[in-house]
């Protein structure tokens, strides 16, 4: 998992995933239109995302488009409840102890 935490721990990795995750499927032309980067900088942060298996890359003829992987997403998520379940769990017992 530490790529993925590698990948998504920059902000800009970040808001591509949102893009996306919002839009839906993008050519990176399409991508860096939304911000103030350029496309080599692009293309390290989708290379990023790709070895992370964050987006997944379909050629179209000379077109690459990408796309979240939802289910890579799903497993960070998972990870993220459980942290939370548990620490909301301890919170809890702690209020109710009234310590």
């Amino acid at each position: 998992m530490g790529d993925l935490w590698k990948a998504v721990a920059d902000g800009s990795r970040r808001q591509i995933l949102l893009l996306l995750l919002k839009d839906g499927e993008k050519t990176p032309s399409e991508i860096a239109g939304n911000f103030d980067f350029t496309l080599p900088a692009l293309s390290t942060h989708l290379k990023v995302l790709r070895e992370a298996d964050l987006v997944s890359e379909r050629r179209v003829g000379q077109n690459r488009l990408y796309s979240v992987r939802t289910e890579k997403m799903s497993e960070m998520l998972s990870f993220f409840d459980a942290f939370w379940d548990d620490r909301l769990g301890r919170l809890k017992r702690h209020v109710e102890s009234g310590r």
